[in-house]
Order: C-alpha cells, then sequence, then structure tokens
C-alpha cells in the first residue's frame, strides 16, 4: 500500500469514493458530493459505455454567443444535476466569465452550483461547487 493511502479503517461515511488526481485518498461526505457534482459536469453525455445518458454535454455551448451559451448551459446543469446526483436540492446555477490575465482572458466560464443536501433538510447551510471550462465568446 502507498504511503499516506486510506484505509478502510478510516473511511467515516457512507458516501465516500476514491478523491480524483490523489492516488490512495478519498473524499467522503459533502467533498464527495462536491466531486461528484464536478464529474458529472465535465463528462461528455455517451462517454461512458455502461450509462450512455450520464453526464452534461457542455461542450455543445463552445464558441456560442454568451447570450445563447449562459441559458443552455444553466439548462444543460440544471438537468443532469437533477438526474445524477439524487442527494441533493439545486438551489442556483450561475455562468459567469473566468478572469484571467492569459491571453484569452474572459474565453473560459466557470459555471456555480449552489445545493443543499436532501437528507438534512433546511438545517444544512447551502454548498456551492464552481467547475471551469472553455466557453462562449
Amino acid at each position: 500500500m502507498s504511503t499516506g493511502a486510506t484505509t478502510l479503517a478510516e473511511i467515516t461515511s457512507a458516501d465516500w469514493s476514491v478523491k480524483l488526481g490523489a492516488i490512495g485518498a478519498v473524499v467522503q461526505g459533502i467533498q464527495d458530493i462536491d466531486q461528484c457534482i464536478a464529474i458529472i459536469l465535465t463528462t461528455p453525455r455517451g462517454s461512458d459505455p455502461l450509462r450512455p445518458t450520464f453526464g452534461a454535454d457542455l461542450w455543445r455551448y463552445i464558441d456560442n454567443p454568451i447570450s445563447v451559451a449562459i441559458p443552455s448551459i444553466v439548462r444543460e446543469v440544471s438537468a443532469a444535476i437533477a438526474m445524477w446526483e439524487p442527494r441533493v436540492t439545486l438551489q442556483s446555477v450561475s455562468v459567469s466569465r473566468a478572469s484571467d490575465s492569459g491571453f484569452q482572458s474572459g474565453a473560459h466560464l466557470n459555471v456555480s452550483v449552489t445545493w443543499q443536501l436532501k437528507l438534512a433538510g433546511s438545517s444544512s447551510s447551502s454548498r456551492i461547487t464552481v467547475v471551469g471550462f472553455p466557453g462562449g465568446a
């Protein structure tokens, strides 16, 4: 086993998965949901052969005018989260231009998903997951 790897005894949540980009690490609870939402939004529909409807087709809106891309992205994100993440209640989706000082400043978009755990009801606070992707001009 690699140094720093998580053992089964260290997993305390019923909701957990392997942490992306970290060998031997896991994400649990709220961090698992954050990661799952990011996976849903960055997976093109049809790319998972065992779940052909999994994901969101955000790539379809690359190079669309912002006035067309933003409402389409909000609709696509809302539908994908409702379908594939049953643990959350979606509160809002917002899309904004990513601010960077690079050559193509404003050419990428950030999608912010505000959600709340379903099981926790009104007692849990809202969470925001932000996913960036190439966007419209």
